[in-house]
């Protein structure tokens, strides 16, 4: 009897184990904005990756919605202002780190680069999850409903 709960405290151990290892790879399924461990990861790598594009408080570049002389949009906010929230999580995250012309097309003139390489798929949800965590409650309400929609 002892053999085999040995047995089963090692499976389970092994189990657990490699469920961690999976998650350490590909991080959560979804920007969760109430997780409080990653919003907190998720502002850090905020400030470090994205402030200075799209601006430390989330509010983007001036005229965002106006194409610049090289035919580039400035960044966009990602405040409840912005357009943002209008995607989903799995759009949001292949944008990140795809970046825009790999998801809009290679013909899309933009200033936003990849961060797959830079970032690690735990970092890009938690980036996300801070993101969603500064919107208004109604917005992330139709946000929650959206993503909902694409499953």
């Amino acid at each position: 009897m002892w053999k085999y709960a040995v047995f089963v405290l090692a499976a389970g151990a092994a189990i657990a184990g490699i469920t961690m290892v999976y998650w350490q790879k590909t991080g959560p399924a979804f920007a969760d904005a109430s997780d409080a461990v990653l919003v907190a990861q998720g502002k850090t790598v905020y400030a470090d990756q994205c402030a200075s594009c799209h601006g430390v408080n989330l509010e983007g570049q001036p005229n965002w919605r106006q194409r610049r002389a090289d035919g580039r949009l400035p960044s966009p906010p990602h405040d409840e202002t912005g357009h943002t929230w209008h995607h989903p999580d799995a759009h949001l995250f292949q944008v990140t780190k795809y970046g825009t012309a790999a998801v809009a097309g290679p013909d899309y003139k933009t200033d936003m680069s990849a961060f797959g390489e830079i970032l690690s798929d735990t970092e890009i949800w938690a980036v996300l999850a801070f993101i969603k965590s500064r919107w208004p409650a109604a917005i992330q309400r139709r946000h929650s409903e959206l993503n909902r929609n694409q499953r």
